[in-house]
Parts: C-alpha cells; sequence; structure tokens
C-alpha cells in the first residue's frame, strides 16, 4: 500500500465527532475555526480487525466486569519482544485508565509531599503538572539543543539529582517533543546516576512504537536488570493504533516490593483499572496492527519530508529538530517571529499547534506540529506559515 493509498484508506474527517483536536479548539486556542495540528492523536482509522473485534463485543451487548485473559497477556508479551525485543513478565504488569494518569499515581504512590522530582525539558507539558499539582518539588534539567539535536547535559542532571536531593526521575523516552531517541549509553549513564543516588525513574515509554526507520528504540528495561529495583515503565496502544478515549495502558514494575507499594496504593481508592473496549482493542491491535502499523510510519516519515521540504525553500531558515521518533515535529522560528506567536499562529496562519512554552519556558519561538493527518493538511499549513512569515 503506497502513502496515499493508506491516507485514501484510513484517513477520517472528525469534525463533529465530539473531537478535542477538531472540536474543542475553543477551549485553547483564541479562535474555533483554525487547521488542528496540535493534540496527539492521528486523523486516521484503526486497523479494520480492531474494529471488528469491538463491533463482536459490542453485538454481544454485556459490558459487565471483566477480567485480563491469558490472550491479552501473550499478545503484550509477543509484541515487546517482537517490536523492541523487550522481555516481560506476565507478574510485572499492572492497568490504568492512561499513562499521564499512571504517571500522577507512581508519583502519588513513591513520594510524598515536596519530595523533588526530576525531569529534563522540553518535555510533555503533563510532567509539569504531575509534579506541581501534586505538591512536590519540580527540577527541570534543560537539554542541550545542538543544532537541531538534543543532548543531557549530565552534569547539570547529576548536580540537580544531588543538590536537590531527588527522589524521583520522570523520563520520557522517546523524548516529546524533540524526537529523540535515547541510547543505550546514554540511557546508562542516566540510570546509573539514578542508581548510584536511590533516585527511582518513571520512564514514559509511550511512543516506543513511532520510532525513525533505520533507528533502533532501548527501552529501560533493555538495560542492566540491576535497574529494576529503582524501576517503572510505562506503555500503552493508545498512540501507536489511535485508541486513546477507550482508558487503557500498562504500568510495568520488575521489583516485586515496588509493585507491592504500587499495588497498595491502588488499592486505597484507585479500585479496578482495566478497560474491557481497550483490552479487546489493544489486543487485536497487537495481533492484527503490525503491518497497519509500518504502513503509518511511512505516512508520518513522508509528511516530514515534505514539512521539510516545503520550509526549506521557502523559510530556509526556520529550524527543524532531527525527529528521531514520534509523530511530532519541532520548529523554531525565532528568525521569523519576534513577538507575540500566538497572534501569529492564530490569527494569521490559522493553524492550532502546541507552543514550545508549554514544553519549556526557553522554548518560546518554538511551534510542535502533528504530522499524523493527511499529507494535504500539512502542505496547507506549512505553505500558509511561509506566506504570513517569509516576508517578515
Amino acid at each position: 500500500m503506497t502513502v496515499q493509498d493508506f491516507i485514501n484508506t484510513y484517513y477520517i474527517e472528525r469534525k463533529g465527532t465530539s473531537s478535542v483536536k477538531w472540536d474543542g479548539l475553543e477551549n485553547k486556542f483564541t479562535r474555533s475555526n483554525l487547521l488542528p495540528l496540535w493534540v496527539a492523536d492521528m486523523d486516521f482509522k484503526v486497523p479494520e480487525k480492531v474494529q471488528e473485534k469491538l463491533m463482536e463485543r459490542i453485538d454481544h451487548g454485556v459490558f459487565g466486569y471483566s477480567f485480563v485473559e491469558d490472550s491479552y497477556y501473550e499478545a503484550l508479551l509477543s509484541w515487546q519482544k517482537r517490536r523492541h525485543d523487550i522481555t516481560l513478565e506476565k507478574e510485572w504488569v499492572r492497568f490504568t485508565t492512561g499513562v499521564v494518569n499512571s504517571f500522577n499515581y507512581v508519583i502519588q504512590s513513591m513520594t510524598q509531599k515536596d519530595d523533588s522530582v526530576l525531569i529534563l525539558a522540553p518535555v510533555y507539558y503533563p510532567f509539569f503538572d504531575a509534579v506541581n499539582n501534586n505538591e512536590r518539588h519540580l527540577v527541570v534539567s534543560t537539554l542541550i539543543n545542538e543544532d537541531g539535536r538534543y543532548e543531557i547535559d549530565f552534569a547539570d542532571f547529576e548536580a540537580k539529582i544531588i543538590n536537590e536531593n531527588v527522589k524521583v526521575f520522570l523520563h520520557c523516552s522517546p523524548q516529546n517533543p524533540v524526537g529523540r531517541v535515547w541510547s543505550e549509553d546514554e540511557l546508562t549513564k542516566l540510570f546509573e546516576i539514578c542508581y548510584q543516588n536511590g533516585v527511582k525513574i518513571i520512564s514514559d515509554e509511550i511512543h516506543q512504537d513511532f520510532i525513525q526507520p533505520g533507528k533502533r528504540f532501548i527501552s529501560a528495561l533493555n538495560l542492566d536488570k540491576k535497574y529494576h529495583e529503582i524501576l517503572v515503565v510505562l506503555t500503552a496502544s493508545s498512540k501507536s493504533f489511535n485508541l486513546a478515549s477507550l482508558l487503557h495502558s500498562h504500568v510495568v514494575i520488575p521489583n516485586v516490593d515496588l509493585r507491592e507499594k504500587f499495588d497498595n496504593y491502588l488499592n486505597k481508592g484507585i479500585g479496578s483499572t482495566t478497560s474491557l473496549m481497550g483490552m479487546i482493542a489493544t489486543e487485536a491491535a497487537y495481533n492484527h496492527g503490525e503491518e497497519w502499523l509500518d504502513q503509518l510510519i511511512e505516512v508520518i516519515e513522508f509528511n516530514f519530508e515534505c514539512m521539510k521540504d516545503i520550509l526549506k525553500k521557502r523559510l530556509p531558515h526556520a529550524k527543524v529538530t532531527n525527529k528521531e521518533a514520534t509523530y511530532l515535529a519541532w520548529i523554531d522560528l525565532s528568525h521569523y517571529i519576534k513577538e507575540d506567536i500566538v497572534t501569529i499562529m492564530e490569527e494569521e496562519v490559522g493553524i492550532a499547534v502546541d507552543y514550545g512554552e508549554w514544553f519549556d519556558k526557553n522554548s518560546q519561538s518554538f511551534i510542535r506540529v502533528n504530522l499524523a493527518t493527511k499529507t494535504e493538511n500539512i502542505e496547507k499549513a506549512m505553505n500558509h506559515l511561509s506566506d504570513i512569515l517569509e516576508n517578515k
């Protein structure tokens, strides 16, 4: 299937379907008639087999309390081994209604009020909220932007771990929004610093399946097993297969003591955290969605190249970060935008994007663009952006 064939088959108009991305613009932006390229979900239908399995259950007509079948664990463990060479144990896996909920729960269960939690920025903005809203002390180590490639400042990371008495490192891997796939060496350096200083690690790996061809994702679970003592890994099918509203994700805890602590926390008030329809969709996606996902990745990379080509020709001083993962582009427009970026994007260009300052206070000139849509939308947005900015 070609890129255009995939788009023709799976692209769907979402306006008028209670879509946050398309119909909820007035809650986040100044206008409701913008071309939405912001929140990270996709404008593509899920694989046919996922729809079929969901319809089978709907036709059955009963949606009562349900448990996790062995077939689900088999699908999950096989996917992780097949795609990423990750060896999971069934006993390690717990469930929640989403990865954002998961890292909030883990922070609540494994830290106390005013404990320090460290993040690497720029990063997905709910990371900041998870620390601040839970009344923990936010510690930020800023990544170094080396001409469009982000690197870790290990000296700063270690100094802040020690000086701020950090208890938890909330890690994004791959890193959203800058699109880095962290190498085994980089991860080992980070984790060893944490290990030596008694810092627990929460590794959000929700974007693990969107890896640029030629790159290899290294999970925290692929590293030395000694790090299992301090490690919680979060995954979900929601990004990979556009299933976010089915409210289903995994919390992987190899260490029995950490697992017991998390279980005790859930038992005190969270209760049942499995989503029947989420389980059905995820199992079907892992068993039957691999070809769909591989074709989707080709669409994402094609859209990324189209975007870069337009900007190279028309806005040559726009700096596009070297994306290695995710379906999100991170673009520095500081050469062209000296005034209010919100007014320009919304009143002049007419697009809804995620603004850089949401991810990092030092990234006000950046925008994050969602590439998981039809190529026509990317071309329209980039050409209109160029129309507005090329004379500024």
